[in-house]
Protein backbone atom coordinates (compact mmCIF):
# COMPACT_ATOMS: atom_id res chain seq x y z
CA UNK A 1 0.00 0.00 0.00
CA UNK A 2 2.36 2.41 1.22
CA UNK A 3 5.05 1.56 -2.07
CA UNK A 4 2.02 1.67 -4.66
CA UNK A 5 1.15 5.09 -2.70
CA UNK A 6 4.74 6.37 -2.86
CA UNK A 7 4.95 5.18 -6.59
CA UNK A 8 2.24 6.68 -7.74
CA UNK A 9 3.46 10.37 -6.23
CA UNK A 10 6.53 10.31 -7.65
CA UNK A 11 4.69 9.13 -11.20
CA UNK A 12 3.33 12.86 -10.80
CA UNK A 13 6.14 14.55 -9.79
CA UNK A 14 8.50 12.83 -13.04
CA UNK A 15 5.93 13.75 -15.27
CA UNK A 16 7.19 16.79 -16.89
CA UNK A 17 4.62 16.53 -19.72
CA UNK A 18 1.70 17.17 -17.01
CA UNK A 19 -0.46 14.40 -18.77
CA UNK A 20 -2.64 14.36 -15.59
CA UNK A 21 -3.38 18.17 -16.27
CA UNK A 22 -4.06 17.56 -19.63
CA UNK A 23 -6.79 14.69 -18.94
CA UNK A 24 -8.00 17.37 -16.55
CA UNK A 25 -8.27 19.81 -18.50
CA UNK A 26 -10.28 17.63 -21.34
CA UNK A 27 -12.68 16.21 -19.09
CA UNK A 28 -13.49 19.58 -17.41
CA UNK A 29 -13.13 22.24 -19.73
CA UNK A 30 -11.56 24.76 -17.39
CA UNK A 31 -8.38 26.32 -17.08
CA UNK A 32 -4.66 25.58 -15.87
CA UNK A 33 -2.91 27.70 -14.15
CA UNK A 34 0.86 27.20 -13.05
CA UNK A 35 2.58 28.82 -9.97
CA UNK A 36 5.76 28.83 -8.46
CA UNK A 37 5.78 26.84 -5.10
CA UNK A 38 5.26 29.42 -2.96
CA UNK A 39 1.78 31.48 -1.33
CA UNK A 40 -0.44 31.76 -4.00
CA UNK A 41 -4.20 31.71 -3.33
CA UNK A 42 -4.89 28.11 -4.52
CA UNK A 43 -8.54 29.10 -2.93
CA UNK A 44 -9.69 31.70 -5.15
CA UNK A 45 -8.67 29.96 -8.01
CA UNK A 46 -10.49 26.56 -6.52
CA UNK A 47 -13.62 28.23 -6.43
CA UNK A 48 -13.16 29.76 -9.87
CA UNK A 49 -12.78 26.60 -11.51
CA UNK A 50 -9.15 27.06 -12.13
CA UNK A 51 -6.78 23.57 -11.47
CA UNK A 52 -3.76 25.58 -10.12
CA UNK A 53 -0.24 23.71 -10.95
CA UNK A 54 2.61 24.01 -8.90
CA UNK A 55 6.05 23.98 -11.17
CA UNK A 56 9.05 23.00 -9.24
CA UNK A 57 11.16 22.68 -11.93
CA UNK A 58 12.38 19.52 -13.81
CA UNK A 59 15.53 18.16 -12.07
CA UNK A 60 17.97 16.15 -13.36
CA UNK A 61 15.11 14.85 -16.02
CA UNK A 62 16.06 17.66 -18.29
CA UNK A 63 19.08 19.09 -19.83
CA UNK A 64 18.98 22.85 -19.88
CA UNK A 65 19.96 24.02 -23.58
CA UNK A 66 17.64 26.93 -24.68
CA UNK A 67 17.45 27.79 -20.46
CA UNK A 68 20.99 28.46 -20.21
CA UNK A 69 20.75 31.79 -22.38
CA UNK A 70 18.24 33.60 -20.40
CA UNK A 71 19.94 33.75 -16.97
CA UNK A 72 24.00 34.20 -16.25
CA UNK A 73 25.96 31.99 -14.77
CA UNK A 74 25.16 33.35 -10.56
CA UNK A 75 21.60 32.49 -10.95
CA UNK A 76 19.73 29.97 -9.55
CA UNK A 77 19.03 27.11 -11.66
CA UNK A 78 15.07 26.81 -11.11
CA UNK A 79 13.91 29.29 -13.66
CA UNK A 80 16.35 28.27 -16.10
CA UNK A 81 14.70 24.56 -16.07
CA UNK A 82 11.15 26.31 -16.23
CA UNK A 83 12.13 28.20 -19.18
CA UNK A 84 13.53 24.94 -20.65
CA UNK A 85 10.15 23.01 -19.86
CA UNK A 86 8.06 26.17 -21.35
CA UNK A 87 9.75 26.23 -24.52
CA UNK A 88 10.27 22.51 -25.28
CA UNK A 89 6.51 22.59 -25.34
CA UNK A 90 5.95 20.40 -21.58
CA UNK A 91 3.75 23.72 -20.29
CA UNK A 92 1.83 24.27 -23.41
CA UNK A 93 -1.44 22.66 -21.22
CA UNK A 94 -1.28 25.90 -18.92
CA UNK A 95 -3.55 28.70 -19.40
CA UNK A 96 -1.29 30.90 -17.24
CA UNK A 97 1.38 31.61 -14.72
CA UNK A 98 1.58 33.52 -11.68
CA UNK A 99 4.55 34.27 -10.31
CA UNK A 100 4.30 35.10 -6.62
CA UNK A 101 6.59 37.59 -5.08
CA UNK A 102 9.85 35.65 -4.36
CA UNK A 103 12.85 37.45 -5.28
CA UNK A 104 14.25 39.28 -8.71
CA UNK A 105 15.18 36.39 -10.35
CA UNK A 106 11.52 35.66 -10.33
CA UNK A 107 10.01 38.83 -11.53
CA UNK A 108 12.23 38.73 -14.26
CA UNK A 109 11.18 35.50 -15.03
CA UNK A 110 7.39 36.74 -15.27
CA UNK A 111 9.03 39.79 -17.75
CA UNK A 112 10.46 36.70 -20.02
CA UNK A 113 7.48 34.57 -19.77
CA UNK A 114 5.12 37.12 -21.24
CA UNK A 115 7.65 37.82 -24.18
CA UNK A 116 8.29 34.12 -24.92
CA UNK A 117 4.43 33.23 -24.51
CA UNK A 118 2.14 36.19 -25.79
CA UNK A 119 -0.61 34.78 -26.25
CA UNK A 120 -1.08 33.06 -22.38
CA UNK A 121 -2.24 34.98 -18.95
CA UNK A 122 1.03 35.90 -16.74
CA UNK A 123 0.70 37.62 -13.61
CA UNK A 124 3.23 38.77 -11.17
CA UNK A 125 1.51 38.11 -7.89
CA UNK A 126 3.04 40.93 -5.21
CA UNK A 127 2.42 40.99 -1.93
CA UNK A 128 2.27 43.33 0.47
CA UNK A 129 5.45 43.52 3.44
CA UNK A 130 3.26 46.26 5.82
CA UNK A 131 0.79 43.66 7.35
CA UNK A 132 -1.93 46.12 8.75
CA UNK A 133 -5.27 45.60 7.67
CA UNK A 134 -5.95 49.02 6.41
CA UNK A 135 -2.55 49.10 4.40
CA UNK A 136 -1.67 46.00 3.28
CA UNK A 137 -4.28 44.22 3.68
CA UNK A 138 -6.34 46.76 1.33
CA UNK A 139 -3.54 46.05 -0.95
CA UNK A 140 -3.91 42.79 -0.66
CA UNK A 141 -7.44 42.14 -1.44
CA UNK A 142 -7.19 44.32 -4.21
CA UNK A 143 -4.73 42.50 -5.84
CA UNK A 144 -6.94 39.62 -5.51
CA UNK A 145 -9.67 40.71 -6.94
CA UNK A 146 -7.77 41.97 -9.66
CA UNK A 147 -6.43 38.13 -10.26
CA UNK A 148 -10.01 37.08 -10.09
CA UNK A 149 -10.84 39.14 -13.16
CA UNK A 150 -7.76 38.00 -15.52
CA UNK A 151 -8.83 34.34 -14.63
CA UNK A 152 -12.53 35.26 -15.76
CA UNK A 153 -10.90 36.42 -18.90
CA UNK A 154 -8.93 32.97 -19.68
CA UNK A 155 -12.18 31.29 -19.19
CA UNK A 156 -12.58 30.69 -15.87
CA UNK A 157 -15.92 30.94 -13.72
CA UNK A 158 -16.63 34.93 -12.27
CA UNK A 159 -15.64 34.83 -8.86
CA UNK A 160 -18.27 33.99 -6.46
CA UNK A 161 -18.37 34.06 -2.52
CA UNK A 162 -20.31 31.32 -1.89
CA UNK A 163 -18.18 29.09 -4.25
CA UNK A 164 -14.66 31.33 -2.37
CA UNK A 165 -16.42 29.97 0.80
CA UNK A 166 -16.47 26.39 0.05
CA UNK A 167 -13.05 26.17 -1.33
CA UNK A 168 -11.64 27.20 1.78
CA UNK A 169 -13.41 24.47 3.32
CA UNK A 170 -11.59 22.17 1.40
CA UNK A 171 -8.03 23.52 1.60
CA UNK A 172 -8.71 23.83 4.72
CA UNK A 173 -8.98 20.09 5.48
CA UNK A 174 -6.17 19.47 3.03
CA UNK A 175 -3.93 21.82 5.31
CA UNK A 176 -4.80 19.87 8.01
CA UNK A 177 -4.02 16.94 6.47
CA UNK A 178 -0.53 17.87 6.02
CA UNK A 179 0.12 19.10 9.08
CA UNK A 180 -1.28 16.26 10.51
CA UNK A 181 1.32 14.44 8.28
CA UNK A 182 4.20 16.70 9.76
CA UNK A 183 2.84 15.71 13.33
CA UNK A 184 3.71 12.27 12.71
CA UNK A 185 6.66 12.78 11.45
CA UNK A 186 8.38 14.43 13.85
CA UNK A 187 6.96 11.96 16.20
CA UNK A 188 7.97 8.97 14.78
CA UNK A 189 10.33 9.65 11.81
CA UNK A 190 10.92 6.33 11.04
CA UNK A 191 7.19 5.96 10.22
CA UNK A 192 7.21 8.62 7.77
CA UNK A 193 10.54 8.78 5.89
CA UNK A 194 11.11 12.32 4.64
CA UNK A 195 11.50 11.12 1.29
CA UNK A 196 8.44 9.65 1.19
CA UNK A 197 6.54 12.75 2.38
CA UNK A 198 8.32 15.38 -0.09
CA UNK A 199 7.27 12.80 -2.63
CA UNK A 200 3.60 12.75 -1.71
CA UNK A 201 3.80 16.71 -0.96
CA UNK A 202 5.34 17.34 -4.47
CA UNK A 203 2.47 15.41 -6.13
CA UNK A 204 -0.04 17.31 -4.56
CA UNK A 205 1.26 20.27 -6.35
CA UNK A 206 -0.49 18.81 -9.76
CA UNK A 207 -3.54 17.47 -8.64
CA UNK A 208 -7.06 18.47 -7.59
CA UNK A 209 -7.16 19.07 -4.19
CA UNK A 210 -9.63 16.98 -3.57
CA UNK A 211 -7.67 13.70 -5.25
CA UNK A 212 -4.33 15.00 -3.09
CA UNK A 213 -6.49 14.96 -0.27
CA UNK A 214 -7.31 11.13 -0.52
CA UNK A 215 -3.83 10.36 -0.96
CA UNK A 216 -2.42 12.31 2.00
CA UNK A 217 -4.99 10.27 3.54
CA UNK A 218 -4.46 7.04 2.81
CA UNK A 219 -1.02 7.61 3.26
CA UNK A 220 -1.10 8.64 6.87
CA UNK A 221 -3.36 5.21 7.32
CA UNK A 222 -0.86 3.24 5.41
CA UNK A 223 2.25 4.41 7.70
CA UNK A 224 -0.06 4.34 11.21
CA UNK A 225 -0.73 0.94 10.39
CA UNK A 226 2.83 -0.64 9.11
CA UNK A 227 4.68 -2.40 11.84
CA UNK A 228 7.72 -3.22 10.14
CA UNK A 229 9.72 -0.05 10.24
CA UNK A 230 11.27 0.40 13.54
CA UNK A 231 13.00 2.88 14.88
CA UNK A 232 16.87 3.77 14.30
CA UNK A 233 19.58 5.69 16.33
CA UNK A 234 19.42 8.95 14.71
CA UNK A 235 20.10 12.55 14.97
CA UNK A 236 16.63 14.94 14.73
CA UNK A 237 17.43 17.69 12.16
CA UNK A 238 15.73 20.74 10.90
CA UNK A 239 16.42 21.42 7.20
CA UNK A 240 15.79 24.83 6.28
CA UNK A 241 16.31 27.25 2.77
CA UNK A 242 15.02 24.88 0.74
CA UNK A 243 11.33 26.99 0.30
CA UNK A 244 11.39 27.60 -3.88
CA UNK A 245 13.98 25.70 -5.88
CA UNK A 246 13.56 21.85 -5.09
CA UNK A 247 16.76 19.64 -3.67
CA UNK A 248 17.06 16.44 -5.64
CA UNK A 249 15.21 13.31 -4.10
CA UNK A 250 18.15 11.91 -3.89
CA UNK A 251 19.77 14.16 -1.95
CA UNK A 252 17.34 13.95 0.60
CA UNK A 253 17.22 10.32 0.84
CA UNK A 254 21.21 11.03 1.29
CA UNK A 255 20.48 12.65 4.28
CA UNK A 256 18.76 10.34 5.70
CA UNK A 257 21.18 7.54 5.12
CA UNK A 258 23.74 9.64 6.63
CA UNK A 259 22.50 9.23 10.37
CA UNK A 260 20.09 12.15 10.22
CA UNK A 261 16.05 12.39 10.67
CA UNK A 262 14.50 15.42 8.84
CA UNK A 263 11.94 15.88 11.55
CA UNK A 264 11.02 19.70 10.12
CA UNK A 265 11.34 21.43 6.44
CA UNK A 266 10.50 24.16 4.31
CA UNK A 267 9.98 21.95 1.24
CA UNK A 268 7.22 23.58 -0.77
CA UNK A 269 6.13 26.19 1.79
CA UNK A 270 2.76 26.76 -0.39
CA UNK A 271 1.06 23.46 1.11
CA UNK A 272 1.84 25.21 5.18
CA UNK A 273 2.47 28.89 4.20
CA UNK A 274 -0.97 29.59 6.36
CA UNK A 275 -0.46 27.78 9.93
CA UNK A 276 -4.43 27.61 10.82
CA UNK A 277 -7.32 27.31 9.13
CA UNK A 278 -8.41 30.27 7.05
CA UNK A 279 -12.09 31.44 9.12
CA UNK A 280 -14.86 30.17 7.62
CA UNK A 281 -17.18 32.77 8.81
CA UNK A 282 -17.88 36.43 7.33
CA UNK A 283 -16.10 37.34 4.28
CA UNK A 284 -14.04 34.93 2.56
CA UNK A 285 -12.01 37.40 0.49
CA UNK A 286 -11.02 38.97 3.59
CA UNK A 287 -10.49 35.55 5.66
CA UNK A 288 -7.84 35.35 3.05
CA UNK A 289 -6.63 38.11 3.33
CA UNK A 290 -6.54 38.10 6.84
CA UNK A 291 -4.80 34.35 6.50
CA UNK A 292 -1.88 35.92 4.66
CA UNK A 293 -1.27 39.32 6.73
CA UNK A 294 -1.23 37.57 10.37
CA UNK A 295 -1.66 33.34 10.11
CA UNK A 296 1.67 32.91 7.78
CA UNK A 297 4.94 31.40 8.32
CA UNK A 298 8.28 32.80 8.57
CA UNK A 299 9.81 32.77 5.17
CA UNK A 300 12.73 35.10 3.34
CA UNK A 301 10.22 36.58 1.03
CA UNK A 302 8.23 38.09 3.53
CA UNK A 303 9.51 40.88 5.43
CA UNK A 304 10.67 40.16 9.33
CA UNK A 305 11.80 42.87 11.70
CA UNK A 306 15.96 42.65 11.87
CA UNK A 307 15.41 41.70 15.89
CA UNK A 308 13.24 38.25 14.96
CA UNK A 309 15.04 36.92 12.18
CA UNK A 310 15.76 33.27 13.14
CA UNK A 311 13.39 33.21 16.48
CA UNK A 312 10.78 31.14 14.44
CA UNK A 313 13.78 28.48 13.59
CA UNK A 314 14.57 28.18 16.85
CA UNK A 315 11.09 27.78 18.28
CA UNK A 316 10.52 25.44 15.36
CA UNK A 317 13.73 23.37 16.52
CA UNK A 318 12.51 22.84 20.08
CA UNK A 319 9.10 22.67 19.12
CA UNK A 320 10.46 19.48 17.14
CA UNK A 321 12.89 17.73 19.46
CA UNK A 322 15.84 18.27 16.76
CA UNK A 323 19.24 17.78 17.90
CA UNK A 324 20.01 20.57 15.18
CA UNK A 325 19.85 21.97 12.02
CA UNK A 326 20.98 21.76 8.40
CA UNK A 327 20.83 24.60 6.44
CA UNK A 328 20.06 23.21 2.98
CA UNK A 329 19.29 26.52 0.47
CA UNK A 330 20.52 25.89 -2.95
CA UNK A 331 23.63 28.07 -4.91
CA UNK A 332 22.99 31.23 -5.40
CA UNK A 333 19.17 31.88 -3.83
CA UNK A 334 19.56 35.78 -2.33
CA UNK A 335 16.46 35.61 -0.06
CA UNK A 336 18.04 31.98 1.65
CA UNK A 337 21.28 32.99 1.77
CA UNK A 338 21.30 35.90 2.84
CA UNK A 339 18.81 35.10 6.03
CA UNK A 340 21.06 32.80 6.88
CA UNK A 341 23.69 34.47 8.55
CA UNK A 342 21.19 36.13 10.96
CA UNK A 343 19.55 32.79 11.59
CA UNK A 344 22.74 31.11 12.32
CA UNK A 345 23.34 34.14 14.62
CA UNK A 346 19.61 32.98 16.35
CA UNK A 347 20.31 29.26 16.64
CA UNK A 348 24.15 29.86 17.76
CA UNK A 349 22.56 32.13 20.69
CA UNK A 350 20.21 29.11 21.71
CA UNK A 351 22.78 26.80 21.84
CA UNK A 352 21.17 24.77 18.73
CA UNK A 353 24.45 22.83 16.47
CA UNK A 354 24.23 23.61 12.53
CA UNK A 355 26.17 22.83 9.88
CA UNK A 356 25.79 23.96 6.16
CA UNK A 357 25.79 23.11 2.29
CA UNK A 358 24.12 24.37 -1.38
CA UNK A 359 22.59 22.20 -3.93
CA UNK A 360 21.08 22.71 -7.22
CA UNK A 361 18.38 21.23 -8.48
CA UNK A 362 19.85 18.62 -10.62
CA UNK A 363 23.03 17.85 -8.36
CA UNK A 364 24.28 14.52 -9.12
CA UNK A 365 26.68 13.83 -6.50
CA UNK A 366 26.33 13.37 -3.17
CA UNK A 367 29.13 11.93 -1.25
CA UNK A 368 30.71 15.33 -0.26
CA UNK A 369 27.12 15.95 1.65
CA UNK A 370 26.66 12.64 3.08
CA UNK A 371 30.13 12.75 4.80
CA UNK A 372 29.47 16.45 6.17
CA UNK A 373 25.83 15.31 7.13
CA UNK A 374 27.00 12.07 8.44
CA UNK A 375 29.83 13.68 10.83
CA UNK A 376 27.52 16.42 11.99
CA UNK A 377 25.09 13.22 13.02
CA UNK A 378 27.94 11.61 14.52
CA UNK A 379 29.00 14.74 16.39
CA UNK A 380 25.52 15.39 17.87
CA UNK A 381 25.15 11.81 19.04
CA UNK A 382 28.23 11.45 20.79
CA UNK A 383 29.05 15.02 22.29
CA UNK A 384 25.54 17.26 22.27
Amino acid sequence: MIDDLVKRAEERCRDLRLSSVRAWKEKTGMPAVGYLPIWVPRELLHAQGVLPVGLVGAGQDLEIIKGDAYYQSYICHLPRSTIELGLNGSLDCLDGMLFPAICDVIRNLSGIWKMQFPDKYVRYLDVPQCFERDIGGTFLRRELEELAEGLENIGARPLDLDALQQSILVWNRQRRAVQELYGLRSEQPWRVPTSELYLILRAGLVMPVEEHLSMLVSYADAVRADDERRPMDQARVVLTGSFCEQPPLGLIKTLERSGCYIVDDDFMQVHRWIKGPIADEGDPLDNLVDAFLHDAIDSPTRYIDEGDKGRELVERTRANRADGVLFCAPSFCDPALLDQPMAVAAIEAAGIPWTGFKYSEDTGQFQVIREQAGTFADSIKLWS
